[in-house]
């Protein structure tokens, strides 16, 4: 009788954890969007290898960056973010909590899709026209050794004089 009751209850656990880890892996605790720059990717593990990453999202340039770490499961994301490491780019993940051990992954936050976003200068909006570099207002004139033979330096009797000062008047004198 003992026996029954402790097979009973071993079946038990087992059906339970199994409903358990179920519920854990196909429920997700939140879901979002994280852009940044891949920083660091790599497969992880003694005995279940996972792919582990690190994104470093910057607010304002020269500020210091949050560090938001990752888990993949997925090899076709994983090579995704393998290709770019060191760009920026937008992950969508899910948070999976309550799972036992890290044969899951380290992180609690599981990516599931990748966009590379695409380069864009310091100050420029997304979707704008990339501007044209600045033209010199008063491009100073080419050294007298960039003159080429085909074009003589301009004569000086073409180059107008100074304005004359007007002549002072003599002292004690009234205008």
């Amino acid at each position: 009788m003992f026996k029954r009751i402790g097979f009973s209850f071993l079946l038990g656990l087992i059906v339970l954890a199994g409903l358990y880890l179920t519920v854990v892996f196909e429920w997700s605790y939140s879901s979002g969007e994280r852009a940044g720059w891949v920083q660091k990717f790599s497969r992880k593990g003694w005995v279940c290898k996972t792919w582990e990453g690190e994104i470093a999202m910057v607010t304002l340039p020269g500020s210091v960056p949050e560090i938001f770490p990752f888990t993949v499961r997925d090899e076709a994301v994983a090579n995704r973010i393998a290709q770019s490491v060191g760009q920026r780019v937008t992950l969508h993940y899910e948070q999976h909590r309550g799972l036992p051990g890290t044969c899951f992954g380290e992180t609690e936050y599981w990516v599931d899709s990748v966009t590379v976003i695409p380069w864009l200068p310091l100050g420029a909006q997304p979707g704008a026209a990339a501007p044209a570099a600045p033209s010199p207002v008063n491009p100073a004139p080419p050294p007298a050794s960039a003159v080429s033979p085909a074009m003589p330096a301009a004569p000086a009797s073409a180059v107008p004089p100074p304005p004359a000062a007007a002549p002072a008047a003599p002292a004690g004198t009234a205008k």
